[in-house]
């Protein structure tokens, strides 16, 4: 690759801070290195060192780490500063570098860029960086890391070799029917397909997991004015969130925390009390109610021990046209007012937990139950990867074209025909890491990054 122009960035977040990193990238980098340290360090080790300006003068006294091409994280020549983080002093060495012919600001995600097109990283490697960068869990942040290593793609490489390995196998067989080559039969080809498949059913599997992981969960509280919904995301979230009266329609608005459950980032939902009501400001909050209920993951709805109106009455009154599929879970609360037991029961089909959010009583039950039923078990995510919709379409794209070459085996078999599928199915796998470059993709992807990444 040819990058006609050196990069610089702050590294950095903007603003004040202990240090600044600055990161310079491309044919001119040595060139910099001598301008602004005077010398070339040595490569991969820190040096305290003083920096100039253009004019020979000193700005400031920090580290300077060098690494030339090719081992290094754009594979071109590449020097970090790390000076103090005021942004004078920054901007002042930055400015004293882009008087250098050839230099300039980089773009958004451009040094990402650059160690992609000079084949450091894969598609799914930049993409498992931003993953990294944005985790909101200590579980997202452990899958990101894994596809950072490049455990995702080795998945998606060992299937594109089957199938190169297949398609070779055809290819030799059609332009070498003459010669001592072993011939691969039709119920020996089908076998293979099935193999393929398999393995692209058990990636996109644990991919849909994946990404499921990267969508926030929300999980939406519920139910009649006064049952404790206000208290339980206080309870959950540890904190004062919402507002506790007794008075009826306290909570008029939709009030979101975020928790962490099992180590997953759940997006926590207080809604306004469901009931017939004549004031305006509460008509607003429950039609908001309903239409968040209709966005959520999970429900949780409360129900009072000590009120007479059944759940699946209320179920039907208030939330009849929400999705059937959606899951919920009951809360019977206030558990101490009647004297009944904390406990987990079955209630047409739905899961009834009893408890008392006053004493606290059966809470701990909630708590564990919540992390096995609503989010994934950590002990379940070995082949787990963070996904995002373009590897889920990429995949299931490459398993149609196999189908259908499968089908096509029973009634007619050209091994011209199922060789030219085979190509379509590991284009199809390429672009998912990248080997067959999608221009719209690419410049979508690293334009989501920021100027020095």
């Amino acid at each position: 690759m040819n990058n006609y122009n050196t990069i610089i960035a702050q590294a950095t977040p903007i603003g004040r801070g202990g240090i600044g990193v600055i990161r310079i990238s491309g044919l001119n980098t040595k060139k910099i290195a001598y301008l602004i340290l005077k010398k070339i360090p040595k490569p991969r080790f820190a040096k305290y060192i003083s920096f100039y300006n253009c004019k020979n003068k000193i700005l400031d006294k920090g580290i300077a780490l060098w690494f030339p091409k090719p081992k290094s994280f754009t594979g071109e020549d590449v020097l970090e500063l790390h000076c103090h983080g005021g942004p004078i002093i920054i901007n002042l060495l930055i400015e004293s570098i882009l008087k250098t012919k050839k230099v300039r600001i980089s773009k958004p995600g451009e040094f990402l860029k650059r160690a992609f097109l000079n084949n450091k990283l894969d598609l799914i490697q930049v993409e498992s960086i931003y993953d990294l960068i944005n985790a909101n869990s200590i579980l997202a942040t452990k899958l990101a890391i894994k596809s950072l290593n490049g455990l995702f793609s080795i998945k998606i490489n060992n299937i594109i070799k089957l199938v190169n390995n297949l398609r070779i196998n055809l290819e030799t067989q059609i332009n070498f029917l003459s010669e001592d080559v072993n011939i691969i039969n039709k119920k020996e080809i089908k076998k293979y397909l099935n193999n393929i498949i398999k393995n692209i059913n058990n990636l996109l599997k644990n991919s849909i997991k994946g990404y499921m992981l990267r969508e926030e969960k929300k999980i939406v509280i519920i139910g009649l004015p006064n049952v404790g919904k206000s208290s339980l995301i206080n309870i959950l979230s540890e904190d004062k969130v919402s507002i506790v009266t007794k008075f009826l329609g306290t909570t008029r608005d939709i009030i979101k925390q975020n928790i962490e459950i099992n180590n997953i980032q759940i997006n926590i939902i207080d809604t306004a009390g469901l009931r017939l009501t004549k004031n305006k400001i509460e008509k607003i909050g429950i039609k908001k109610t309903i239409k968040t209920i209709k966005q959520s993951d999970h429900l949780l709805f409360l129900i009072s021990s000590i009120k007479k109106k059944n759940f699946l009455n209320l179920k039907y009154n208030f939330i009849k046209n929400i999705p059937n599929n959606l899951s919920i879970t009951v809360i019977r609360n206030k558990i101490d007012l009647t004297k009944e037991l904390p406990g987990i029961f079955l209630l047409k089909n739905y899961t009834l937990i009893c408890l008392s959010l006053i004493n606290l009583n059966g809470v701990v039950l909630l708590k564990e139950y919540l992390k096995k039923k609503i989010v994934l078990n950590n002990n379940f995510t070995e082949n787990i990867f963070l996904s995002r919709l373009r590897h889920l379409e990429l995949l299931k794209k490459a398993k149609y074209y196999l189908i259908k070459s499968k089908k096509k085996l029973k009634y007619i078999f050209y091994k011209e025909l199922l060789a030219q599928k085979l190509i379509l199915v590991n284009n199809e796998l390429n672009k998912l890491i990248g080997i067959k470059k999608d221009k719209n993709i690419i410049n979508e992807i690293f334009s989501k990054f920021c100027i020095g990444k």
